[in-house]
């Protein structure tokens, strides 16, 4: 082969249509019995199928769409409402549909405070150029921070990024808003964790960088998001890629400071040119790589990335849909509700990055909850639904307990939070699950459970995440932890493959 990938998951898929469709000779290696790495639909209980860990498609680029021609391989994306249902305790709640300056949103905003209402569309305008500014770059090699400020310099997007890097997200809430309902609505930090950090604001943006995806891009994939993988993988295929699952790598194996190829778990070594990660840069170095093979620095580097920002995903099947009728009265559209919101206010969002910052499981929950079923009722027998929910933050490893320990308190501490908002929706239960992080870690090879590879954060953005190409001639990385960075968005598959034919193409000559 002319390439190995290690890893099948979406990213890796990606790097192996576009490298065969170079010409080059593919291997994908998938340690899982199913295709898709951590974008997987799965029947966790007998009829009813569930995203196990990504849930949405938001991100995923129109140019890998196109260039993989995935809608010709089955990928069908149900378009849904754009909006999150976002309840509060008090009965009260906001319905705002993503990224948008709209009446409806300015009128919705307008119940809680004609101030807030009046300044939503610069604080919309901020956070649009805010991700456009990382956005620019996400189909390119990585610029450094010092480029960007370059490429800024005496724009009107200066002042923009100054803010970005400087200003914590809590700090801008209070400059715009007062309410604290709508700075509930707003409050994010993502894999900063801490809205009061600065820089919380440009891990905040890269999220927003859907607002450039093309409406029918976006939505719940049918049959959710296994069906993008399954796309994916098919693509490959009719490109000549072949791929293998149930087969784990145990090492990459190195001579003279260049990848040969892989040795299997199974003990069979297959030989290529090129060997392509897909796992994260810290099971790619310091686990498959022989840390022989690797400067001390660049291990000590590696080592020191972070991959704090962690997440529970709980999983249900259930009888009816949970009653919001207390809130939107009687016979209101089920598609209101397909995208739910659990964050009463900003410090509770605080403390529940305070919780996981010190070891301890979250007493605050912030609760990303969806229910594909709504759009899609395949997924569930009739009359019945499935609900996905990820659930922030929890740390890698607990101070005072084991994960096993506690995951039924934490299933059951989110049952009862969500019943406080829809009251049936214990009894509306049939089945739940709990996956933690230390699930995620042993499930997907994905360390400490993190979803993103490595954090999001100022530090571990652009040129400072880690490189396509490693320190070890033929190896080269492909997922999440290179940039742009995490969720299903193909981009980091579609960039490594890019470095890889320019490479393939200089040697060959």
């Amino acid at each position: 082969y002319d390439a190995i990938i290690i890893g099948g998951g979406h990213n890796g898929l990606v790097t192996a249509g576009y490298l065969a469709k170079g010409g080059l000779s593919v291997l994908v290696l998938e340690r899982q019995d199913v295709i898709g790495g951590a974008c997987v639909s799965e029947e966790l209980y007998p009829g009813f199928t569930v995203p196990y860990c990504a849930y949405i498609c938001y991100l995923l680029q129109g140019r890998v769409i196109e260039d993989l021609e995935l809608r010709d391989f089955g990928l069908e994306i149900i378009p849904t409402l754009d909006g999150h249902f976002h309840p509060f305790p008090d009965g009260r709640y906001l319905y705002l549909t993503d990224g948008g300056d709209n009446q409806a949103n300015i009128d919705e905003m307008a119940r809680f405070s004609e101030h807030d209402a009046n300044a939503y569309p610069g604080w919309n305008s901020f956070m649009e150029r805010a991700s456009d500014i990382l956005y620019r770059y996400w189909l390119r090699e990585p610029p450094t921070l010092a480029q960007v400020f370059e490429d800024l310099r005496g724009t009107r997007d200066e002042e923009v990024w100054e803010t970005m890097l400087t200003v914590s997200t809590r700090d801008l809430l209070d400059r715009n808003f007062e309410s604290d309902y709508v700075k509930a609505h707003f409050v994010e930090a993502m894999d900063t964790g801490d809205p009061s950090l600065p820089g919380s604001l440009m891990s905040a943006a890269y999220y927003g960088c859907a607002r450039f995806s093309k409406p029918e891009n976006v939505g719940i994939p049918r049959g959710t998001m296994g069906s993008i993988t399954q796309a994916m993988a098919r693509s490959a295929q009719a490109r000549g890629v072949k791929i293998k699952t149930g087969t784990a790598v145990e090492k990459v194996m190195v001579e003279d400071g260049v990848a040969r190829g892989v040795k299997l778990a199974s003990g069979e070594e297959i030989t290529c040119a090129f060997v392509v990660s897909n796992a994260d840069p810290k099971r790619t170095y310091l686990s498959l790589v022989d840390s022989r093979d690797l400067e001390e620095g660049f291990v000590s580097k590696v080592k020191g990335l972070t991959t704090r920002a962690n997440c529970v995903k709980f999983l249900a099947a259930l009888k009816e849909l949970p009653d919001f009728s207390a809130y939107l009265g009687e016979g209101y559209d089920p598609r209101t509700i397909a995208f739910i919101r659990i964050c009463p206010s900003v410090d509770y969002y605080q403390q529940s990055w305070d919780d996981a910052k010190n070891g301890r499981v979250s007493s605050c929950p912030i609760m990303y909850v969806q229910i594909p079923s709504i759009y899609d009722p395949s997924l569930a027998p009739g009359g019945h639904h499935v609900l996905s929910n990820w659930v922030l933050y929890y740390p890698a490893e607990l101070n005072d307990s084991s994960w096993e320990s506690v995951r039924g308190k934490i299933g059951e501490q989110i049952i009862d939070i969500l019943t406080e908002y829809a009251p049936n929706f214990r009894r509306s239960l049939i089945d739940w699950t709990v996956q933690t992080p230390k699930d995620i870690e042993t499930r997907e090879g994905m360390t400490d459970g993190n979803i993103r590879h490595i954090d999001i954060t100022p530090s571990q953005m652009f040129a400072r995440r880690m490189p396509y190409q490693s320190p070890i001639k033929g190896l080269y990385l492909c997922g999440a932890g290179t940039h742009p960075g995490g969720e299903v968005t193909g981009a980091p598959g579609h960039n490594a493959a890019k470095v890889i034919l320019k490479d393939f193409r200089q040697t060959s000559q």
